[in-house]
């Protein structure tokens, strides 16, 4: 653990015990390796394991980490038909560890950080799996976030022009050097803006395999993680975020599947995997869909260049690892451009 992320656990555990029923002793912390956002930590107590998750240290960017919006996600989707974590505690910035967090169950099960599922026994068990991580992506969607209290959970219409704005703002507060494809790429965005159609669901923000947990023995999602870029918001940007990874290289640090003969290893295909939602959301199509694409890659360019800018200042949660984003930016706006090009 790099020490900008250490956490005092004198300090922790009796705040925990005090505010957790039945937390007992905390008897060790490890943080998770993974994650470039809000360091996560793993808590055991006895037999009992827990999960934190918490703010960076350091200066942050404007709206950015906010845990506390994980927090209300999580609690308000307990007993829908979108499985999540249980959360049990969310403390203030004036917490023992001096910024704020919460505190989760820890969901045994499998998490498969390559998305060609190289450890997966067969064909149609990654098919299912596949199936699976759709059928989730329908049903939060499908949620009636009033009925559940997150009816101000976001604001409403326009939410592209909206998180245009926003990422196109933290991609310059964090900017380290002038980058062609990514200028390109935010003029084009910005002509080629849709009209909003009024089409609101909770969005999850970061909607891929790797966070989420599935049940040991069979394609079952059991939790769906991390949520801090959740809002409401138009549910096509959960889908192309996701669908993006179709096009990303399987080399490139993004685990993509692009090169990969995925009809050989039983995965779908971009355009059945859209299908796939639309009958479950009985949509008959996706138009524009270039555009909600080059959304997705402009959008994960500007967070992976706050990673960077993180590095660089010394508060990322992974020191290490979060040096190499900086390359990752050019990447990304080239490949939307030449998908834009293309198209």
């Amino acid at each position: 653990m790099s020490a900008v992320n250490e956490i005092d656990r004198a300090a922790l555990g009796p705040y925990l015990a005090a505010h957790i029923d039945g937390f007992g002793t905390l008897d060790g912390i490890e943080k998770f390796p993974s994650g470039q956002s809000n360091p996560t930590y793993l808590l055991t107590s006895g037999d009992k394991r827990f999960v934190l998750r918490a703010k960076p240290p350091g200066q942050l960017l404007k709206s950015a980490h906010q845990v506390d919006r994980e927090f209300r996600v999580l609690g308000a989707l307990a007993g829908s038909a979108v499985p999540v974590p249980r959360v049990l505690h969310l403390s203030g910035e004036d917490s023992p560890i001096g910024r704020m967090f919460y505190v989760m169950d820890c969901v045994d099960g499998r998490i498969f950080w390559d998305p060609a599922l190289p450890d997966v026994a067969s064909n149609a068990e990654r098919a299912a799996i596949y199936d699976a991580m759709n059928a989730t992506l329908a049903a939060l969607h499908a949620v009636d976030f009033a009925a559940i209290g997150l009816a101000d959970y976001g604001r409403p219409g326009s939410y592209f022009e909206r998180q245009f704005g926003r990422w196109s703002s933290q991609y310059r507060a964090s900017e380290t050097e002038t980058i062609p494809a990514m200028d390109a790429l935010t003029l084009w965005l910005e002509r080629a803006m849709p009209q909003d159609d009024g089409t609101v669901s909770i969005v999850h923000g970061d909607y891929r395999l790797d966070n989420m947990i599935f049940a040991p023995d069979q394609p079952r999602v059991l939790a769906v993680l991390d949520w801090e870029l959740s809002t409401l918001g138009h549910p096509y940007a959960d889908l192309a975020y996701q669908c993006m990874q179709w096009r990303l290289p399987h080399s490139s640090g993004f685990r993509g599947l692009g090169g990969i003969d995925r009809a050989a290893i039983g995965l779908p295909s971009e355009e059945d995997y859209v299908a796939a939602y639309c009958r479950r959301r009985g949509l008959s199509g996706i138009s524009n869909w270039t555009f909600f694409l080059a959304f997705s890659f402009f959008r994960l360019a500007a967070i992976c260049q706050g990673v960077y800018r993180r590095a660089l200042d010394g508060n990322a949660s992974n020191p290490e690892k979060a040096a190499t984003y900086g390359a990752a930016v050019p990447l990304l706006a080239g490949l939307a451009m030449d998908m834009v090009e293309g198209a």
